[in-house]
């Protein structure tokens, strides 16, 4: 149904806004930061002049060569890591007989609202050669002195990689349960082996889908910022996301250089985006779901179950139980000391004390439950009339809207930060040093999966509905609020919550967007880590992340209650 120009009027005004709100958002930043890339700020008092000097310093030289080396050997190393544990995990979960299924799944889902800082400064404490508990233990059991260096390209990519397995779990989670099991039965009867069965037949159907994830998890990856700051840089193993933050707290600060940069970073994002989104327009030629119904069977593990059932407890404590408890018991210490019968003996809530008592700490957490609400309610509500406009209308251009809204999903976090900084520096808005900018970067870094929530369900809705409101009458505004908004609720609350999550830990482009008073909950941690205040971090962290385990849950209760599917 496309409204009337004449009868609403309103309506085509309120489309009209989200759209310049969406060009806005998504052009904006890659056009200010095309244009910062060849500018070379002068000394004070001079001319500004463009050149092409931030692309020759950027690009003419070894360091860069190294900066690109490191990024893509760690976003392909993380890639791989990632979608070999969460493939293999979500194989046993889906298709076999494993014991303590349904509580794996369950539990899946609690580390994706892990923040990255919190996740990385955990492993730091458990696997760093000179205090990690995991070294100390294997010296003092096994006689081995530092087997695990977490400062290095292989603790990178293991952080990393343990931290977007829940990720690559949940997408391949969905692909086995929906093929169809006859090809898998059919080379069982055939003799072949459980195994033979797994690599041959499965694998191979899952090929599109396992191809589509790794390029997903390669774009997450090269745009990560917490684990090349804290793991890589004091290990002289610099990425592109690293070396645009220094270049940025340079002084003077090189935002030429860090624009250079940050151009190379979203080719690769884009590059990646581009053959997901490629795959997935040829999916059909892969398809291995029709509407022929079946019911999968499960593999019989024999004896081998057991050790799927202690795999899946020994990722859970991986991914979950002792980055948290070694974070707690950071918590409980004056100073950090190793686990031990003495240190216990010295436990004090101190730091949880000095934590409350920070004078940012009730305003960070204010202005991240502020943040968190404002941006997922705007980007569900603007991504809700884009959908609509997309999918239900006529308008001219719409296909390219839905590119455009698109957009920001190849801006690596800290690279969307940048470009909001430099053109609120020279564009005076009155926005910057305010959380009105932090929300402008919330909005616009998550708007692509708002889109998404909103475009899968508002595909489910047939155009009669809204034409039967049309004839009796109805706005075009009356329709979209109470025909089409109720109607795809699910897929708003499911999107309202996964924006809240996200924002509420969101890190790498608050780091270059906030100022004194605009702080929010991953900038204090991220201050406290620079400040050497471990324990106080950790008590924050204790804290920080059992808020947000409580918040999953009530997510799950609210995905129960409005009938959202998890």
């Amino acid at each position: 149904m496309t409204p009337s120009p004449r009868r609403f009027d309103r309506g085509w005004a309120l489309i009209a806004l989200c759209v310049g709100i969406v060009a806005y958002l998504a052009l904006v930043p890659l056009g200010v930061l095309l244009w910062q890339s060849f500018f070379t700020p002068q000394s004070a008092g001079s001319a500004a002049q463009f050149t092409l000097g931030n692309y020759a310093t950027a690009y003419a030289s070894r360091e860069t060569a190294l900066l690109l080396r490191n990024s893509l050997c760690f976003a392909a190393g993380t890639a791989v890591f990632s979608l070999a544990v969460g493939t293999g995990l979500a194989w046993m979960n889906e298709r076999t007989n494993a014991p303590f299924k349904s509580l794996f799944f369950a539990l899946a889902i609690v580390p994706l609202v892990i923040p990255g800082i919190l996740f990385t400064v955990a492993w730091i404490l458990l696997a760093s050669p000179r205090i990690g508990l995991v070294n100390l233990a294997a010296k003092a059991w096994l006689g081995i002195d530092a087997p695990f260096d977490i400062y290095s390209m292989a603790g990178m990519i293991w952080v990393d990689g343990l931290h977007y397995s829940p990720m690559a779990f949940l997408l391949m989670s969905a692909t086995f349960r929906s093929m169809d099991p006859s090809l898998e039965e059919s080379a069982t009867m055939s003799g072949a082996s459980t195994w033979q069965v797994a690599r041959r037949i499965t694998l191979r159907l899952a090929w599109p889908a396992i191809f589509a994830a790794l390029l997903i998890l390669f774009v997450r990856s090269i745009e990560s910022f917490e684990v090349p700051a804290l793991l890589g840089t004091p290990a002289g193993i610099p990425v592109f996301t690293s070396a645009i933050y220094q270049a940025v707290h340079r002084y003077p600060s090189e935002l030429g250089l860090a624009s250079a940069y940050s151009v190379a970073l979203l080719v690769l994002a884009a590059a990646g985006l581009f053959y997901q989104s490629r795959l997935a327009g040829n999916g059909e030629r892969h398809a291995t779901v029709t509407g022929k119904g079946f019911r999968p069977r499960l593999i019989d593990l024999g004896p081998w179950r057991w050790l799927a059932a202690a795999l899946f407890i020994t990722y859970f404590l991986l991914v979950v139980a002792l980055p948290f408890a070694i974070l707690l018991w950071s918590s409980l210490q004056k100073f950090y000391s190793v686990p031990s019968l003495q240190a216990a003996q010295n436990l004090t809530l101190d730091p949880y004390r000095f934590i409350l008592a920070h004078p940012n700490f009730l305003r960070s957490v204010g202005n991240s439950v502020l943040l968190a609400f404002g941006s997922a309610t705007l980007v569900m509500l603007l991504t809700a009339v884009i959908s609509w406009a997309v999918l239900k209308s006529r308008l001219p251009g719409r296909r390219l809207l839905d590119n455009v809204a698109s957009l920001p999903m190849v801006f690596p976090g800290v690279v969307l930060g940048l470009a909001l900084m430099v053109f609120h520096l020279h564009v005076d808005m009155g926005l910057y040093g305010t959380l009105w900018i932090l929300m402008i970067a919330y909005v616009t870094r998550f708007m692509p999966y708002g889109l998404r929530y909103n475009s899968a369900s508002m595909l489910q809705l047939h155009r009669e509905l809204e034409e039967s409101a049309q004839v009796s009458g109805a706005s075009w505004a009356t329709i979209f609020r109470r025909v089409v908004l109720p109607l795809i609720r699910p897929g708003l609350v499911a999107g309202w919550i996964y924006v809240f999550i996200v924002s509420v830990r969101e890190l790498s482009s608050s780091i270059l967007l906030y100022s004194p008073g605009s702080e929010v909950v991953s900038v204090v941690i991220w201050e406290l880590w620079e400040n050497g205040q471990y324990v106080e971090l950790s008590a924050l962290g204790v804290m920080f992340m059992t808020a947000l385990f409580v918040l999953v849950m009530v997510a799950r209760w609210a995905g129960t209650k409005f009938a959202v599917a998890a």
